[in-house]
């Protein structure tokens, strides 16, 4: 638990700041919310210099980003000292930005040392995550191969239609639809129902449905999105069902 809270408390600030652009619009704050959120997160460990080398990679890597992304435009770091840190020629600013990083990296390594390999051995050994790993790969990208051939014949239907509003309404929603949706919908219903949540795949569908709504007029397009749907569901089902019969768990 220990190791999970510091890494958890201290990536939290860096993606909450690099989802927000405070790297380059608040580079001050950046800093000073990994800090204090970093603070907290170590509180109950304070005595322990592993802890104290955590923090110091995140407040590391934090300053190092901002200063690798700061453009002409982006503020001061809103400290009163000044100096090359902040008004320093921007290539100068970019290669300590860099530098910075690479010491981050060096004392992450560090702190981790004693522990990541046994972490990624017993990750390696696990065979539970071994097989659910690899079963979602099999749903999602061989589920991608189903879905295809389940929806070829639509797509031929639909050009062969003949040219009007029709045809070319159906062919640029099919065309809309997107790769890397069916990758996250997969993904996503492999997960709930490995997890044994198929209530929560229920929702991925339903958001889908909601989301595809204003093509239920286009009569083929429609067809299309259904059969693939219906094809995401069938991969995602069946994986899931191998790999926790696999596993010892329960098939639902």
């Amino acid at each position: 638990m220990e190791a999970a809270r510091v890494f958890f408390g201290l990536t939290a600030p860096l993606v909450v700041s690099w989802e927000r652009k405070w790297f380059t619009a608040r580079p001050g704050l950046t800093v000073l919310f990994t800090l204090l959120y970093g603070s907290y997160s170590i509180a109950p460990y304070v005595r322990d210099p592993k802890a104290w080398s955590a923090l110091a990679t995140a407040v590391l890597l934090t300053l190092g980003c901002a200063l690798l992304l700061r453009s002409p435009s982006t503020p001061a770091l809103g400290f009163s000292i000044t100096g090359s840190l902040t008004t320093g020629a921007l290539g100068a600013v970019k290669r300590l930005g860099a530098v910075t990083i690479v010491l981050a990296v060096l004392v992450g390594v560090w702190t981790a040392w004693g522990t990541a390999p046994a972490v990624g051995e017993e990750l390696l050994r696990d065979d539970t995550l071994a097989v659910m790993f690899s079963a979602m790969l099999i749903a999602v990208f061989g589920g991608g191969i189903l879905v295809k051939v389940a929806s070829d014949p639509v797509v031929e239907e639909v050009y062969a239609l003949p040219d009007g509003q029709n045809r070319d309404a159906a062919i640029a929603l099919i065309r809309s639809g997107g790769r890397s949706i069916g990758l996250i919908e997969r993904g996503l219903l492999f997960a709930f129902l490995a997890a044994g949540q198929p209530d929560a795949a229920a929702l991925v569908l339903a958001a889908k449905a909601l989301a595809r709504a204003p093509v239920d007029h286009v009569n083929h397009a429609s067809k299309y999105f259904l059969i693939g749907t219906l094809a995401s569901v069938i991969a995602a089902l069946i994986m899931s069902v191998a790999a926790r019969a696999a596993v010892g768990l329960p098939v639902l």
